[in-house]
């Protein structure tokens, strides 16, 4: 076995191990009693219906390394594209730094397929860039829609907030406008930065935005097993949430996403509601793509075995 391989192994075991202790962790802080009530609480139906829109949500999140490849000028099947897509960001939600968690997963997978270590590195930037636009234009609007909730937890008037979400809405189309206008390399004094086609630029803040959209939905459908909560008062919870969770970095969102939904919506973020959220949006994808780990790792390594024996059968018949 190579150093390269024992290297990988090592960081395969890790992480799953991390993602066991993680789920330990989590769990640890309510009792078995307060979990089996809480999440008892919830309708079939608004789980099924969190279940799908977080199923939306990863098939966006596909879209994010899609659009990247074919940034790149590359071409995969979208099947494995997707598949690297998911065990990634499953994993990397989870274990937190998800652009370096995450691309360590892309870079396993990718290399395989023809993918440079530049290239993965482009994909994840790339990835980064979509997340920040979908979550920009998505903050903007709540800012617009539902300005009471964000101007309370950042403590600042209503209108304060609004004129910060036009500002927000800004981005997007000032990053689409130079896509279309530059259209090749952007230079700021001693940096320079690849714009995608305008295309694609516009459909990185469309799928951007509705990732979040869907994922906000998720915990809609949670929150509002416990009282009437607005569409917009979920997305301003998950907006926040979330903004605080990239800025920490706190695996999961630990603890980060709990507080910032209890301060939006006091009285509907039960420990039901946030544990059933965990459940459907970060528990489940972990445990499916911790196994579709597993599994492909098996199917590569007996391909890799089988090609091997192959070649050395040529080799042996070339030299007889």
């Amino acid at each position: 076995m190579s150093l390269k391989s024992m290297i990988w192994n090592g960081l395969l075991v890790a992480a799953l191990c991390l993602a066991i202790f993680l789920l330990y962790r989590i769990f640890q802080q309510y009792s078995l009693d307060q979990i089996v009530q809480s999440v008892r609480s919830i309708p079939l139906s608004s789980f099924c219906a969190a279940l799908l829109f977080a199923a939306g949500s990863y098939l966006c999140l596909s879209c994010f390394d899609l659009l990247a490849i074919r940034s790149l000028g590359k071409s995969l099947p979208y099947s494995r594209i997707a598949l690297t897509s998911f065990i990634s960001l499953s994993l990397g939600h989870n274990v937190g730094f998800a652009g370096l968690s995450s691309g360590a997963f892309r870079y396993r997978f990718y290399s395989r397929w023809g993918l440079t270590a530049e290239d993965v590195a482009k994909i994840i930037l790339f990835c980064g860039v979509t997340v920040g636009l979908g979550l920009i234009t998505l903050g903007g609007l709540a800012m617009i829609v539902n300005p009471g909730d964000a101007g309370r937890l950042l403590r600042i008037d209503p209108g304060s907030v609004r004129i910060f979400g036009v500002v927000a809405l800004v981005v997007p189309v000032v990053y689409a406008g130079l896509a279309f206008f530059i259209r090749g390399t952007l230079r700021l004094w001693r940096w320079s930065f690849q714009l995608p086609r305008f295309s694609i630029a516009l459909a990185q803040v469309g799928v951007g935005t509705v990732n979040f959209m869907l994922v906000s939905a998720c915990l809609h459908q949670m929150l509002s097993a416990f009282g009437d909560v607005a569409f917009f008062r979920s997305v301003t919870a998950y907006v926040l949430a979330n903004s605080a969770i990239l800025a920490t970095h706190v695996p999961g969102g630990l603890g980060v996403l709990e507080a910032t939904v209890s301060y939006v919506v006091p009285k509907e973020a039960s420990i039901g509601a946030l544990i059933a959220f965990r459940c459907a949006y970060f528990f489940i994808p972990l445990a499916l793509g911790s196994t579709l780990l597993v599994i492909s790792e098996v199917i590569f390594r007996r391909r890799s075995r089988g090609a091997d024996e192959e070649a050395d059968e040529r080799a042996e018949a070339q030299s007889v």
